[in-house]
């Protein structure tokens, strides 16, 4: 922390009310133009000017009929009053303007790493004047200091004392990489899945979508491997590498799916629990600047998802021509 003074004992200053009426009335030479300024009554002026006087020991303007002019001490307090006080204008001036520019928020890696970044310079070239910093940890975020503006969780939607906003509903599915798929020959049938490793998480996902699909035979847990657990980034490496087949959220991998790094063999879809929500806090008002965001959010989440339902509907139209012929 810089050490504002070395000073073991710091002289009190006199009321900060005092130095400002001091310093307006310095400036216009009149108290009825300073306290206009201060929107404040000349006689509580005249009030605080008597506080600084009594403080300082002897009168710092002299009244004239048509004004006042200031006394040699009067004088002395004058101009380094105006420069102190222009100091703090100044810097309160560039916190709040910083403030008014910029949005904080608080994301998980995952949504952050696999949608939010994909997307968030078409968000600034549109917003200019607006900077969006982002926070991302695993962590719940933290509004009692307000350092954030809001944050983005994945859950169910309530927490204490926060507002939330669905940006999305997670759903996840099988995918894996074409050439895992072509080491079974093809994924023709949600049985043709437990030919090939998976990457172990959810088991009771896992049941739930063969059940879903309507597969007799469950998934044996001896295929299920390497052991990642809930690390979705090296999940979803595993699963663009070729090792094992993953359930991932379309939403996220648009890309892969496009250039043929990723396929998604079947449409069916299953709630994971990781459905993403914006927070705020209940006890604020929500700020212009996040409205913005949040609106262009949720429209580029409508807008990814409508192109990955195209996506998926072409490509099932594909598969079924070629099986076809």
């Amino acid at each position: 922390m810089r050490p504002w003074s070395t000073k073991t004992e710091r002289m009190p200053l006199p009321p900060l009310a005092a130095i400002r009426a001091f310093e307006a009335v310095a400036r216009h030479l009149n108290f009825t133009s300073a306290a206009r300024e201060l929107c404040m009554t000349q006689s509580a002026v005249s009030y605080q000017i008597k506080i600084l006087e009594d403080r300082v020991g002897t009168p710092l303007f002299v009244r004239r009929p048509r004004g006042v002019e200031l006394t040699e001490t009067g004088q002395r307090l004058a101009e380094p009053t105006t420069d102190a006080l222009d100091v703090l204008r100044d810097v309160f001036g560039a916190v709040l303007a910083k403030g008014s520019k910029t949005l904080i928020l608080s994301v998980t890696p995952t949504f952050a790493t696999f949608f939010l970044a994909q997307h968030l310079a078409e968000f600034s070239r549109a917003n200019t004047s607006l900077t969006v910093d982002l926070e991302v940890s695993e962590r719940q975020s933290n509004f009692t200091d307000g350092s954030l503006d809001a944050g983005l969780r994945t859950g169910g939607g309530k927490w204490p004392g926060l507002s939330s906003t669905l940006i999305f509903e997670s759903r996840s599915t099988p995918m894996l990489a074409p050439q895992l798929a072509a080491s079974v020959g093809g994924i023709r049938t949600p049985e043709d899945l437990l030919k090939l490793p998976r990457v172990k998480g959810d088991e009771a996902w896992w049941q739930a979508w063969f059940a879903a699909a309507g597969t007799s035979e469950m998934p044996s847990t001896s295929l299920t491997r390497p052991e990642l657990g809930a690390a979705q980034a090296l999940e979803v490496a595993a699963v663009l590498s070729g090792q094992a087949v993953g359930h991932l959220t379309p939403l996220y991998h648009r890309a892969a799916l496009d250039d043929g790094r990723l396929i998604q063999p079947f449409d069916l879809q299953l709630p994971d629990g990781q459905s993403v929500w914006l927070v705020s806090p209940t006890t604020s008002r929500t700020p212009a600047k996040l409205n913005r965001f949040l609106k262009w959010l949720l429209e580029v989440v409508e807008r990814e998802s409508r192109a990955v339902a195209l996506a998926n509907y072409a490509a099932s139209r594909l598969a079924a021509s070629s099986s076809g012929s």
